[in-house]
């Protein structure tokens, strides 16, 4: 999630509607100026013991933390507390049980994207190594209940733990318990970002399928092939979905000012700490009217923190977040901005894929979507046939995309490689996390913590 900092520019306040849509109107760039941004999380854990290490003890996150400072990485404070780091490759930043995560820098090409991938996780083993600390890659702690975990030192995260149960009953699994991997991406107008964003939208269910990777719950098989993506539809109604007025005509910044203003507020962030805010009005905000801070009016940070408190499957900010996808090993870290910059990077492919879907009814999309967490790559399409079978034409369109891009490397190798995972997962036909409960009846002999061994990075 995001972190918090004072960035010292001017924050005017806002004053019109204009205001409101400046910063999706800000991030329409050039096609050539367009980048990607990668984040990846990871669950941290104690070698000797597997448990998640708290943000105070001697060796946990802190101190990991601390360590990366010898990579060039520069410390974000809150309220005394290093609860971040920046540095060229971007952020590395602390979930609230202390699953750390990389929101990578914004980069020209996959290739540069996937070495970033290998910088930040050689950092981090070779701190782990030091520190006695490893790195899991799955979409959800496989064998933590959240009484086990611990809770970071970030003010927001104290806000949006109290109001959780408030609002859906699995808040708290999704803040405590899930990692996932998501993709930033750029759009060259109001139309383009339409146009990326429905595409995305409707093949979220598709990424969630290949990339599902949490079948198991406190040691067990949960019934689910992405249990992250299930807690999603318990989380917060308000704030999370498919969004359908993405699909309606003349959809564009403006509509989705009006989604945004109807999410409940978390917070205002204010000289340096978070003001509960939970359950608030943004629009009573603009009229001076916020219970929690009487007679003020917004400035526009606190309009760039409100809109990175929704949780679609797809959000927009000045970019276009990818948000479907579990936690995963490095090849699919890399594999996931190769998916969508191949779908949404090449106008033919963009076009091809939205061809695939764009007569699927809102009802058709939402079944789907509540289908694939158990079904995965076996959830039917509304078009009555599997993901599968549709997912080996998208493949192909994202290939194509790729090719069309004609990024290359040293060696003279175009971006579609890193689609190699998912060529993988494709053929065998079963997702990640059917391959998991495999060896969980098979060679593990039911006992999940073998996954320790197989997953860790």
């Amino acid at each position: 999630m995001t972190t918090r900092t004072e960035s010292g520019k001017a924050d005017p306040l806002i004053e019109t509607r204009d205001d409101l849509l400046a910063p999706f109107v800000a991030g329409e760039k050039p096609k050539a100026a367009w980048r990607i941004g990668t984040e990846h999380e990871k669950f941290v854990y104690r070698n000797d013991d597997h448990h998640a290490p708290s943000y105070e003890e001697p060796g946990g996150i802190r101190d990991l933390l601390m360590a990366l400072t010898e990579f060039g990485w520069t410390p974000i404070e809150e309220n005394g507390n290093v609860i971040a780091l920046a540095g060229p490759d971007g952020n590395v930043s602390l979930e609230p049980a202390g699953q750390l995560e990389l929101s990578g820098a914004p980069l020209d090409n996959l290739h540069e994207t996937c070495a970033e991938a290998g910088r930040h996780l050689e950092q981090v083993k070779a701190v782990g190594r030091k520190l006695g600390l490893s790195f899991l890659g799955l979409g959800m702690w496989p064998d933590k209940s959240r009484d086990e975990l611990p809770i970071m030192p970030k003010g927001r995260y104290a806000i949006m733990l109290r109001h959780m149960p408030r609002v859906g009953g699995l808040g708290l699994d999704m803040m405590l318990r899930t990692c996932t991997i998501q993709v930033n991406l750029d759009y060259g107008s109001e139309a383009d970002m339409a146009a990326k964003f429905r595409v995305g939208l409707a093949l979220q269910p598709l990424a969630t399928a290949l990339f599902a990777n949490s079948p198991f719950t406190e040691g067990k098989p949960n019934g689910y092939l992405s249990y992250r993506s299930h807690i999603w539809s318990d989380t917060d109604p308000a704030r999370t979905g498919m969004l359908p007025f993405v699909f309606e005509q003349g959809f564009g910044y403006d509509r989705y000012v009006d989604y945004a203003l109807d999410v409940p507020m978390y917070f205002v962030f204010r000289d340096g700490r978070y003001i509960d805010a939970a359950g608030l009005s943004f629009r009573d905000f603009l009229k001076g009217e916020l219970k929690a801070l009487p007679g003020e009016k917004p400035l526009l940070s606190d309009w760039t923190d409100h809109l990175s408190t929704a949780f679609p499957e797809v959000r927009l900010k000045s970019f276009l977040e990818m948000r479907g996808a579990d936690g995963g090993p490095w090849s699919r870290i890399c594999a996931l901005p190769a998916l969508w910059v191949g779908l949404l990077y090449d106008q033919a492919a963009l076009d091809a894929a939205w061809d695939e879907v764009r007569h699927w009814s809102i009802e058709g999309r939402q079944q789907l979507r509540d289908s694939v967490p158990r079904l995965g790559l076996k959830a039917v399409t509304p078009d009555g046939e599997t993901l599968l079978e549709l997912g080996r034409r998208i493949l192909a369109i994202a290939q194509s995309g790729l090719s069309a891009r004609a990024r290359l490397n040293n060696s003279g190798d175009n971006e579609s490689g890193f689609l190699d995972p998912l060529r993988e997962i494709l053929a065998r036909g079963t997702t990640p996390a059917e391959v998991l409960l495999e060896h969980y009846r098979g060679a593990w002999g039911g006992d999940a913590s073998r996954i320790y061994q197989e997953m860790s990075f």
